[in-house]
């Protein structure tokens, strides 16, 4: 049930999403044969803003208040224990369905400290907007990254650790390389990924 209801959900995003990506092309003006469409920087700005919005709702007004009031709590295997995902799962879930939609746009959490390899930074430039937020902890990092002969802009937003569930998670997990992470400390980024072709 808990899987049906997250699969509706992200569904619902990623259609959002391929709607942004793929419809927002103007049509062409006089005299140019290129599309005109919405530069990458405001794009990445909106999916981030939805994230932003969507996470901090799933967070604190079901997670947390799910859990306060006894009903169902949110666990890192919450397939088998018949709970809820944990904020970062949510995140991670809707990713993945958005990127097995075929628009291209990808987003995904990394961190400097993941608690699974997968997390890590694929490339420099996710490496540098990681390590930019310990000097500029508010402002998103961005830059053009390659793969083979493909180009993708990439923007990487910090991730707040904006609940104490995070924080708990985090600091406990026996995997997980650092344990001190305060409310509100920058626990890695939000990269954003929008093929330039």
């Amino acid at each position: 049930m808990h899987r049906v209801r997250l699969s509706i959900y992200a569904a619902s995003f990623a259609f959002f999403v391929i709607g942004l990506a793929g419809g927002s092309a103007a049509p062409p003006s006089q005299g140019n044969s290129e599309m005109q469409g919405i530069p990458p920087e405001k794009v990445a700005g909106y999916v981030h803003a939805i994230l932003k919005a969507d996470r901090t709702i799933y967070t604190t007004h079901i997670v947390n208040r799910m859990q306060e009031k006894g009903v169902v709590s949110a666990t890192e295997h919450w397939e088998q224990d018949n709970a809820l995902p944990l904020p970062a799962q949510f995140l991670q879930h809707s990713g993945k369905l958005v990127a097995e939609s075929g628009a291209g746009i990808r987003y995904r959490l990394i961190s400097l400290w993941p608690i699974y390899q997968r997390n890590s930074p694929a490339n420099d430039l996710e490496r540098q907007g990681l390590e930019s937020f310990s000097r500029i902890p508010a402002q998103p990092f961005t830059g053009i990254a390659s793969s083979g002969k493909k180009r993708y802009f990439q923007a990487i937003y910090p991730d707040l650790a904006v609940s104490a569930a995070c924080i708990k998670c985090h600091n406990a997990h026996p995997l997980s390389p650092k344990r001190d992470f305060k409310l509100n400390d920058v626990m890695g980024g939000i990269a954003i990924t929008i093929p330039l072709e």
